[in-house]
């Protein structure tokens, strides 16, 4: 699976919410289906979602990356997909 493909689908034809905030509350109020948190993601926002039920995917690259990979000219440190509309990101294995 391509994850930039899968990422951009999920936002264009789902529910994703982008950033370490809103990601951390997708968390908290159990709505998450998967967290993708970038290399680079604060330490904090990593040990809550991990502490949560939700799967949790390790981008491999740093934040700016996954900002581009989700077609976005800015850095992005995690993303919640709450909904994967058409896209197979879903599919990914949890670490």
């Amino acid at each position: 699976m391509d994850l930039n493909k899968a990422l951009r689908l999920a936002i264009d034809t789902g529910d994703v919410h982008l950033g370490s905030k809103q990601s951390s509350r997708a968390v908290d109020s159990g709505s998450a289906k998967l967290i993708i948190l970038a290399s680079n993601c604060p330490e904090e926002t990593v040990n809550f979602v991990k502490g949560g039920k939700t799967p949790v995917h390790s981008f491999s690259e740093n934040n700016s990356a996954l900002g581009a990979a989700c077609g976005k000219p800015f850095p992005i440190s995690a993303v919640a997909i709450l909904d994967g509309g058409k896209s197979d990101v879903l599919t990914l294995k949890a670490d």
